[in-house]
């Protein structure tokens, strides 16, 4: 009867501790599988740059620029006809004509490129004026009448304005023709103080007709106060003669 006991015992215990072995077999946690490993990401490579710069852009012939240029991500530079350079740096060119400057640079990223361009001013060889340009006496002094000043005055009154707008009329017309306007006076007074009164009179046209339009600069005064006179004859119709403003082409 013990015995049956004793056995009856031992299976419950045995049963007991299969339940718990179970029991704690449940509960166990798994093992989570380890993070997926991504591929490493490789970066591709940069798009090359490229700037080209000239100062001054436009020079006159036998003048210099200074090129100037930058890249970014290039392995190699070349400039056409200066050849490879710098991937970044200046230099001193000196073109003959008008030139446009092309920059490649590459890379492994590829390829970029760069332009600028360069004016050169020839100057023109000057064209020598015919005869038929710079006309003749007769048509000149038919066309520009003197202008003729009031005693002791180096105004121009109405009748003087009109002779220097028709005188500036026609040099406009004629623009290779050059002119000397000489300044006269009447015998009275004395020579210096003729001298600087023909002078007055001569600027005084000459002020006229360049306010008409005429450059200065084909204009030259001289004054002959009295001592070259028109008419000698010692009356106001003769002396009036004398105190002129008198147009002629300079050759």
């Amino acid at each position: 009867m013990i015995q049956q006991h004793t056995l009856r015992t031992r299976t419950i215990l045995t049963l007991a501790a299969a339940s718990m072995l179970l029991l704690s077999g449940c509960h166990k946690k798994d093992t989570a599988p380890p993070p997926y490993a991504a591929a490493p990401t490789v970066a591709s490579p940069a798009v090359p740059t490229a700037t080209l710069n000239a100062e001054p852009s436009a020079i006159d012939l036998g003048q210099s620029v200074v090129l100037t240029w930058r890249s970014t991500g290039a392995t190699s530079a070349v400039i056409d006809g200066i050849g490879p350079v710098n991937l970044n740096g200046t230099t001193n060119v000196t073109p003959s004509n008008s030139t446009n400057f092309h920059l490649v640079v590459k890379g492994d990223g590829g390829t970029a490129e760069a332009n600028v361009r360069v004016t050169v001013r020839v100057p023109m060889a000057p064209v020598a004026p015919t005869s038929s340009d710079l006309g003749d006496d007769a048509a000149f002094h038919a066309a520009v009448q003197d202008v003729f000043f009031d005693y002791d005055s180096y105004d121009l009154n109405a009748a003087g304005q009109t002779s220097a707008s028709q005188a500036a009329s026609y040099l406009n017309a004629h623009p290779n023709i050059k002119i000397t306007i000489g300044g006269y006076t009447d015998e009275r007074g004395s020579a210096e103080y003729n001298l600087a009164l023909g002078e007055n009179r001569a600027n005084a046209v000459k002020t006229a007709v360049v306010n008409a339009g005429v450059a200065a600069g084909r204009i030259r005064v001289i004054s002959f106060g009295k001592e070259k006179q028109f008419c000698t004859e010692q009356n106001e119709a003769c002396w009036q003669q004398n105190r002129r403003g008198q147009f002629n082409i300079d050759k």
